[in-house]
């Protein structure tokens, strides 16, 4: 449906005003967009009827197609008005309901009284706007509110976050200042773990001194000095140690002497020295149980030292001065076994027809002193009687024990006795004297004049056998058991028919035995060197022979046990006699 309006006056433009407004009220336009459209056109009609002339209104309800659901307005200029190019104002609402019949009642009146009626009634509009407008005001009020709480919270939560930040920055900067610190105090105990097994890995306190500036300069001292009270070397020192040393010694506790207070944990602060004024010094006793063995004397490598490095600096003193102490008890009882195993060492005797060649040694690890031991002595009758022995153990106490059996071994052959009879009446003696303590030997008589030779062995390795044809064998026949065990037992002799050039080897399990082979591919070995020897080799330098024997038999670097042997050469032929000899072995 369309509607069409002339308006030349402002008595046509109110009319057309109230006419569209009520017929876009009877379409179902809602009321805000009728009240823009209506604004809209008032605002338009007061410019038409500025520029003057007669302009044309015309209102389309809604139709089909593209129409549907549609105002539309269209306000036309007159012919003049067109012809100076003024364009045609249209505009469009969207309605809510389908076209409608519009009655009388829908058109302006013509009459001013209704005229003014309908327009103070087309206020309505404009004032159901305006409240739909405070609505929306208080919303917005409400919102900005809710906004303006929202944007509290949210700078509430922006300083929460940034104190947050600060507090993960310190956390973060406390963990790596946590961090460095455990580094530092491993690396600390890392060097201090690893200086200490090499002041501990040596028994000599010479080396130990002098290994002890190696490890701390320039990483943790800038010098080192090593004061000890009673080593030889430090009487002839060129200059007197300085007074902080003097008094650590005499206090027994470290001092700091410097123009500056060190506070370094445990020490005592004290003036600078009047020997060096600007050097700072840290001086430490070398403590044990019973004095203080001397006093390390220490610069910084920098201007001072860090506290924790002071700290360490004392415990490794503390362990130096524990490896010095060992070092010095090893080399005295070192000292005094050297010189008993060398009173407990027997002379050989040289009887008409026989050579003896002695090799004793100690073992590369602990004291030189050990339970094996070798004798030879001539029995009432002529007879000489060969022995070679191992005390079980290790140290003083085997040491003994060897003495008293070769003692009490020389006491029963005054009586006389076969081999086996000896090792009998050992066993009973050292099975009353010492039950827990057992033994090896095997023992050999030879006969002036006589190729056979009597021998027995008690839990001991057996002898080889060298003839002069060069031919070598064990005598292993069926010894007795070891001595001391509590067993009652009588040991049986053994003979063996040894011609002239013949070599007898007894020996202890220090010389075949090695801990990853076992025994006998040891004794196999003796056996091929005893049968290296060239034809006349014993009989012209016996004591060459033992050296030979004990080269290939003793190429590793270490031993664990003593080792003994003791070679026994019938001359041959009308050679003259030999005076038999011993060899001692003390170097380690």
């Amino acid at each position: 449906m369309t509607r069409a309006w002339r308006i030349s006056t402002v008595t046509d433009a109110a009319r057309a005003r109230i006419a569209t407004a009520r017929l876009a009220a009877a379409y179902g336009v809602p009321t805000l967009d009728r009240t823009r459209l209506t604004t809209a056109l008032s605002a338009r009609l007061r410019q038409c009827l500025t520029k003057g002339g007669t302009w044309r209104l015309v209102l389309d309800g809604p139709g089909h197609g593209e129409d549907e659901g549609l105002v539309r307005v269209t306000l036309t200029p007159d012919l003049e008005a067109s012809a100076a190019g003024e364009p045609p104002w249209r505009t469009s609402v969207a309605c809510a309901g389908a076209p409608v019949a519009i009655g009388p009642d829908e058109e302006a009146p013509d009459d001013p009284a209704s005229l003014a009626e309908a327009l103070l009634g087309a206020d309505e509009d404009t004032a159901l706007a305006l409240d739909r407008l405070a609505e929306q005001e208080e919303l917005v009020a409400a919102h900005r509110e809710e906004l303006h709480q929202t944007n509290q919270g949210v700078l509430v939560l922006h300083a929460e976050l940034d104190a947050a930040g600060r507090a993960q920055r310190e956390a973060f900067a406390a963990e790596r200042k946590a961090r460095t610190e455990a580094e530092d105090a491993r690396r600390r105990l890392m060097f201090l773990a690893d200086a200490s097994a090499v002041l501990t890995a040596s028994l000599n306190h010479e080396e130990i001194v002098r290994r002890l500036p190696e490890l701390l300069v320039p990483r943790y001292a800038g010098s080192v000095d090593v004061w000890l009270f009673d080593d030889e070397d430090e009487r002839g020192r060129s200059s007197p140690p300085p007074a902080a040393a003097v008094l650590a010694a005499r206090t027994g506790r470290a001092q700091y002497s410097a123009d500056h207070p060190g506070r370094l944990p445990g020490v005592e602060d004290r003036p600078p020295s009047a020997l060096d004024p600007t050097r700072p010094l840290l001086c430490v006793p070398l403590p044990t149980r019973r004095a203080p063995l001397g006093v390390l004397t220490l610069s910084p490598p920098g201007a001072r030292w860090d506290p924790d490095d002071a700290v360490m600096l004392i415990e490794l003193t503390r362990r130096a001065s524990t490896a010095l102490d060992n070092a010095r008890r090893f080399e005295r009882n070192r000292d005094i076994a050297e010189t008993l195993q060398r009173a407990l060492l027997t002379e050989l005797p040289a009887p008409p027809g026989l050579a003896l060649a002695a090799r004793y040694l100690p073992a590369t690890r602990g004291l030189n002193i050990g339970g094996d031991w070798y004798d030879a002595f001539r029995q009432p009758d002529g007879s000489l009687i060969t022995v070679i022995g191992d005390v079980t153990g290790h140290g003083l106490h085997a040491a003994v024990m060897m003495s008293q059996l070769r003692t009490a071994l020389r006491a029963y052959a005054v009586d006389g006795g076969s081999p086996g009879r000896l090792l009998t009446r050992l066993h009973d003696f050292l099975h009353h004297l010492q039950p827990d303590l057992f033994a090896t030997a095997v023992i050999a008589r030879f006969r002036p004049g006589d190729p056979e030779v009597t021998w027995a062995a008690a839990g001991h390795p057996p002898p080889v056998v060298r003839t002069p044809d060069g031919r070598v064998r064990v005598l292993d026949d069926k010894p007795g058991a070891m001595l001391g065990i509590p067993l009652r037992q009588e040991i049986g002799d053994h003979t063996v028919r040894l011609p002239p050039g013949s070599t007898l080897a007894l020996y202890t399990d220090g010389l075949v035995e090695r801990r990853e082979r076992g025994i006998d591919p040891g004794i196999e070995r003796l056996a091929a060197a005893l049968g290296a020897f060239g034809p006349t080799e014993p009989d012209a330098d016996l004591e060459r022979a033992a050296d030979r024997v004990l080269e290939p038999m003793l190429s590793d670097s270490e031993r664990d046990d003593d080792v003994c042997l003791l070679l026994c050469h019938l001359v041959g032929g009308a050679r003259p006699e030999r005076i038999a000899s011993t060899r001692v072995s003390a170097h380690r």
